[in-house]
């Protein structure tokens, strides 16, 4: 579709006195894919690892935690022979399903880093910081092109009562030195323009947007370039510790290595203890047609910044280089983590987020969804990324984003290969190297928690009650809400 077509007004339906687009018939050609995913650019895949294989390194998951590893062992450690397996295809889950909003933190936000490690909160800045810096320099040292743009990263306040929250916020990031602008109500809608925003927190600096998938591709390109051994659609079946090697099995080879990255994300490969850290949740996400210039006239986003609002099940957006918006959010949880629910590949799914994104942006009542999709979030009990070791020091596991991984995973790999080839580096001093995250209950549990979880979710910030008790009595025990 061209910026010139002219899209049909989506059918209306009366929702008390006020009259909103029909979600289900603005759902109705939706592509049940990741919008970032359907691209004729995408590469050919990597042939399926066949036979018997040694390798000084191992890494399981081509996602952006595996491509950042391989990528950053290479050019630390140019001789190491590198073998990277992936289930499927690189970038076709986790990563390649992002918002692909870009954050400086690497704590999932400055709030989070304060709350969870309080005493290290000028160093996790810098490594932020510096995270970013090395993150745009790695693009322009392979010539990746993933669309970044360098427009910062906005919260909104959909309700008058989330303004003392946000000026708290604007505070914190004034004392640890970010260029963060508040804005009242009218001037946040001068920057994107919507009828629930009452002001808005703009960080300006080292943040953005990005198309994760080409970012992944990029990535494998690079690391392809290095002499990264990479193998797509090659499962790890079995993990084995043999002493002093580690013996992965795939369905038609295998590797022995003494070393291993786990970058599998909340994917199982056999290690009990992984699973009783992380959980995957499943979020969900909308892609619009591409807007016109005079729809998006409509709603202003002059500057394009990535967006995130203040409810407690919170929406974000960002528009692509085509200008087609990406809106997520409506946070889920099945079963025992289960990687491929019915129910993402259901339309009825995701009538509630086309609902909020008609709410968000009542102006573009004409615009229809071209794709929606479901992916996982590897969601752990303090909201960042953390390293550990198992197989008796000889693999390393690194995940735990809880959903700002697309920046925070180079950072994530880096420390994970420096733990594991105990390099000298000055995040090993700190409690982010050193502490994890503490254990999620097993199932049914866990299932039963998070449903009452979401429920609460829902509804939370207009009702009160009961739902908000339940989350502060979360958010009391040290999960991130």
């Amino acid at each position: 579709m061209t910026e010139a077509t002219v899209l049909k007004p989506a059918r209306t339906a009366q929702v008390g006195r006020v009259a909103t687009p029909d979600a289900q018939a603005a759902l109705a050609g939706t592509k049940l894919f990741p919008y970032w995913l359907d691209n004729p650019a995408a590469p050919g895949a990597e042939p399926e690892l066949v036979g018997d294989t040694k390798a000084d390194l191992l890494i399981v998951g081509g996602g952006f935690t595996g491509l950042w590893a391989a990528v950053q062992a290479k050019e630390l450690m140019p001789e190491l022979d590198v073998v990277l397996i992936e289930a499927h295809l690189v970038a076709h889950g986790a990563s390649g399903r992002a918002g692909g909003i870009i954050s400086t933190s690497v704590m999932h936000g400055l709030p989070n880093a304060v709350r969870v490690f309080p005493n290290d909160i000028d160093q996790l800045e810098q490594f932020g910081q510096h995270n970013l810096d090395g993150f745009e320099a790695t693009l322009e040292r392979y010539g990746i092109d993933a669309d970044v743009e360098w427009n910062g990263e906005m919260t909104v306040a959909v309700d008058a009562a989330h303004l003392d929250p946000l000026r708290a916020d604007y505070e914190l990031h004034r004392k640890h030195g970010h260029n963060v602008v508040l804005l009242n109500r009218e001037e946040t809608r001068e920057q994107l323009d919507s009828p629930l925003f009452e002001g808005a927190l703009w960080s300006r600096d080292r943040s953005g947007i990005v198309h994760p998938a080409k970012l992944a591709w990029g990535l494998k390109r690079a690391a392809l370039s290095l002499g990264v051994r990479l193998h797509e659609h090659t499962p790890l079946v079995t993990v084995t510790d043999d002493g002093s090697t580690v013996y992965v099995r795939t369905p038609k080879g295998s590797v022995r290595t003494p070393r291993v990255v786990l970058g599998s994300g909340t994917a199982k490969v056999g290690v009990a203890d992984i699973n009783r850290r992380v959980m995957q949740v499943r979020d969900h996400v909308l892609a619009t047609e591409p807007l016109t210039s005079e729809q998006l006239a409509r709603i202003g986003w002059k500057n394009r910044q990535g967006i995130y609002d203040t409810r407690t099940q919170l929406n974000y957006f960002r528009l692509t280089r085509n200008n087609n918006i990406i809106f997520g959010g409506l946070v889920s949880y099945h079963f025992d983590g289960d990687p491929d629910p019915q129910q993402d590949r259901e339309r009825e799914t995701y009538t509630r987020l086309a609902q909020a994104f008609y709410r968000t942006f009542p102006q573009l009542a004409d615009v229809r969804f071209s794709h929606a999709w479901g992916g996982p979030i590897d969601y752990c009990s303090r909201g960042s990324v953390f390293a550990k070791r198992y197989l008796g020091g000889k693999a390393v596991f690194v995940a735990g984003y809880t959903g700002f991984g697309v920046a925070a995973s180079r950072f994530g790999a880096f420390m994970g290969l420096n733990l594991l080839f105990d390099r000298e580096s000055p995040e090993r001093e700190l409690d982010i190297a050193n502490l994890s995250p503490t254990y999620i209950p097993p199932e049914p549990f866990r299932w039963i928690g998070a449903k009452i979880t979401f429920h609460a979710f829902d509804g939370a910030d207009a009702e009160g009650g009961w739902k908000r008790a339940w989350i502060n009595g979360i958010k009391a025990m040290g999960f991130p809400m």
